[in-house]
């Protein structure tokens, strides 16, 4: 009896491992896996086709320019420079990517997800109030004020933000663990959805006169990424 219980338990053990790891990007199945556009002279694995890794080259795994500051003359006043496998294609298979993210004086990076990604901020510049805010029905809010050297995790799919507080630039560099982890901007997913979102379901949704949430839409939303 005994070893039958057992053996179901290692069971549940090794699928709830297995769901676990399904739900984020797959393990490599071979050294590299560089994305490459068309299949001509590539092979297929985990579900992409890769250059053959006899034609695999450095500049493959390289990019150059997260030294340069981003535009942040901008309606939010930040800018995030993306390093993921648009950038990178050796970064295909690998589940990891980063940004560089620029802050003007009392700039922001909005509330924001990323439904494929925990991410780890590090700030290298400037002073940053940042945050993230646990799912329903707790909606917990976690919010530090960083300055440089400090890190900073925000958990996968979770609503977070960043907030420059200081009177200078502020720079911050961040990990994702997954390879295009996505970014969906909330002000900009709601209000700015094309085609609009019916007013009435935004109306009951934010309990706001339906006047306020057509003036909300009838706004131009930027996106910092």
């Amino acid at each position: 009896m005994k070893k039958g219980v057992s053996f179901w338990v290692t069971v549940a053990f090794m699928a709830l491992v297995s769901s676990l790891a399904s739900a984020f990007d797959p393990s490599p199945l071979q050294d590299t896996c560089v994305a490459i556009a068309e299949p001509e002279n590539a092979v297929f694995v985990n579900g992409k086709f890769c250059k053959n890794p006899n034609l695999t080259k450095a500049e493959d795994f390289f990019y150059s320019g997260l030294d340069k500051p981003g535009n942040i003359s901008n309606p939010v006043g930040s800018a995030v420079t993306p390093v993921n496998v648009e950038q990178i294609p050796g970064l295909n298979t690998l589940g990891i990517s980063a940004v560089r993210i620029d802050y003007a004086p009392y700039g922001q990076n909005p509330p924001h997800t990323h439904p494929r990604a925990t991410e780890i901020l590090t700030v290298l510049e400037g002073t940053l109030l940042v945050g993230f805010v646990t799912s329903n029905p707790e909606n917990r809010l976690f919010t530090k004020v960083l300055n440089k050297g400090d890190v900073f995790v925000f958990p996968i799919g979770l609503i977070h933000f960043q907030f420059n507080i200081g009177h200078t630039n502020a720079v911050a560099i961040a990990g994702l663990s997954s390879q295009n982890p996505g970014v969906i901007t909330i002000a900009n997913a709601v209000f700015g959805s094309d085609p609009a979102i019916d007013p009435d379901v935004l109306s009951r949704a934010f309990q706001l006169d339906k006047n306020v949430v057509k003036n909300l839409q009838s706004r131009f939303w930027y996106d910092n990424n």
